[in-house]
């Protein structure tokens, strides 16, 4: 079982930028495994943002982000990351970073994810 520990959040105005991390924790790893980012807004359900492949050469994001978010990985650290730019205030959300075994070609599916952090909070102020 992997212990994905999400950091980075705050509190931002519009336009603004962020980095979080997701780092496994203690003895686990995030080897051979693909990692994603997913958010919740309060009243909403858990959404998809962007997942990136174990070695890292694929990466996928839900439409919304495209163009302003970037994931990214070192293997070496065990840690992904991901990049946020010109965020608006509809990205505030709880971010949970997920680690998932599955070697399908939809990364993007909830229920594919098996070890979830607890998040790291964005609110983005206009």
């Amino acid at each position: 079982q992997v212990q994905p520990v999400e950091s980075g959040g705050g509190l931002v105005q519009a336009g603004g930028s962020l980095r979080l991390a997701c780092a496994a924790s203690g003895r686990t790893t995030f080897k051979g495994k693909r990692v994603g980012w997913f958010r919740q807004a309060p009243g909403k359900e858990r959404e998809f943002v962007a997942a990136i492949s174990w070695s890292g050469d694929y990466s996928v994001y839900e439409d919304s982000v495209k163009g302003r978010f970037t994931i990214s990985r070192d293997n070496a650290k065990d840690t992904v990351y991901l990049y946020m730019n010109s965020l608006k205030s509809e990205d505030t959300a709880l971010y949970s970073c997920a680690v998932s075994s599955n070697s399908g070609t939809d990364y993007g599916r909830v229920h594919d994810y098996s070890d979830w952090g607890r998040g790291t909070q964005v609110t983005v102020s206009s």
